[in-house]
C-alpha cells in the first residue's frame, strides 16, 4: 500500500527509491520478491480481468458524493483527444526544450478519469480500489457499486512493460513537450515520449486492464517503445488491478456497498449506511 500511495511522477526519486534501485540491493530484494510472489494471498496479482467481480469505487471526504459526469464514452474520449493534442501544442510553443527546467504539468498516461474504472473484489476486504490508490488523499468514506459487463468484451491486458510498450506502439500519441519535464525528473531520461491514444484504442478494445504484477513491473519506469527512434513511455496514474472501460456496454448493478476508513489503523470496513 505504501509503495502505491507514494508513487509520484513529477519529482525526483527519494532516498528510499534510490537505495532500493542500487545494484547492491537487487539480490536481497529479488529474494523478498520471489517469496512474496509465491504467497497464496498474492495469487490474484497475475490474473486477468475478473468479469464477474468488478466494482467501481467512489472515494469521498465528508458526506457529499462527487458531481456526476455526463456524456457517452465516445464523446469523453473525443474531448480527451482534442484536449491532449492542444496541451501538447501549447507546451511546444511555451515550454523550454531543456528537460531540467523547473516546470510541471500533465504527467499521467491514463484514459480520461470520467470513464468507468473498476477493480476486483477481495472478499471481506472489499474492492482493490479501496486499498491501492496512487497518491491517495484523506478519503474517509467510499461507495462501491458492482459493475456488470457482457462476457464477450475485448480486453487488453497490461501484464508487464512489453505489453504497455506494445499498446503505445500500436496507438502512439506523442506528448513529449507536455510530459518532458516531469518524466525527466522521475526517470532521468530525456527522450521522445508517447502514450496510448485512447480514442484509437477504443476502436479495437472495450477495456484496458493493468494487472497488479503489471503495475509493479511497469509503473514509473521509462519503458522503451522504439529504442531506435529514442521513443519511450511511462505508465503513470494507474492503480494496481485497475480497468478503464472504453465502452458504454457496462452497467452498474443494484448491489451497492458503503465503506468507511478507521482512524486508528486506516483500514476500510463495510458500513450499514
Amino acid at each position: 500500500m505504501a509503495a502505491v500511495d507514494f508513487a509520484r511522477y513529477w519529482q525526483e526519486p527519494d532516498g528510499e527509491d534510490v537505495l532500493a534501485a542500487a545494484p547492491e540491493m537487487r539480490e536481497a530484494l529479488a529474494r523478498v520478491a520471489a517469496s512474496v510472489a509465491q504467497c497464496p494471498v498474492a495469487s490474484w496479482w497475475t490474473t486477468p480481468l475478473d468479469l464477474a467481480a468488478q466494482w467501481a469505487v467512489t472515494l469521498m471526504e465528508g458526506p457529499s458524493p462527487p458531481t456526476a459526469v455526463t456524456g457517452t464514452t465516445r464523446e469523453l474520449l473525443a474531448h480527451w483527444h482534442s484536449a491532449t493534442v492542444e496541451d501538447e501544442a501549447r507546451a511546444r510553443r511555451e515550454r523550454p526544450r531543456d528537460p531540467r527546467a523547473s516546470l510541471s504539468g500533465t504527467w499521467w498516461s491514463t484514459p480520461p478519469a470520467e470513464l468507468t474504472r473498476t477493480t476486483r473484489s477481495l472478499g471481506e476486504l472489499g474492492p482493490v480500489g479501496l486499498w491501492l490508490v496512487e497518491d491517495a488523499f484523506n478519503w474517509d468514506r467510499a461507495t462501491a457499486r458492482h459493475v456488470s459487463a457482457p462476457h464477450d468484451v475485448t480486453v487488453y491486458e497490461v501484464e508487464g512493460p512489453e505489453a504497455w510498450a506494445e499498446l503505445c506502439r500500436r496507438y502512439p500519441l506523442e506528448v513529449t513537450a507536455s510530459r518532458r519535464h516531469d518524466w525527466y525528473r522521475t526517470t532521468g531520461i530525456d527522450a521522445r515520449w508517447v502514450i496510448p491514444d485512447w480514442s484509437r484504442v477504443a476502436e479495437d478494445f472495450d477495456a484496458v486492464h493493468v494487472t497488479a504484477l503489471g503495475y509493479l513491473t511497469t509503473a514509473g519506469r521509462a519503458v522503451a517503445v522504439a529504442a531506435a527512434e529514442d521513443m519511450y513511455t511511462v505508465l503513470a496514474g494507474w492503480n494496481p488491478d485497475q480497468t478503464y472501460w472504453l465502452t458504454d456496454s457496462t452497467a452498474p448493478a443494484s448491489v451497492e456497498q458503503t465503506w468507511r476508513r478507521n482512524d486508528r489503523d486506516s483500514a476500510w470496513s463495510q458500513s450499514a449506511s
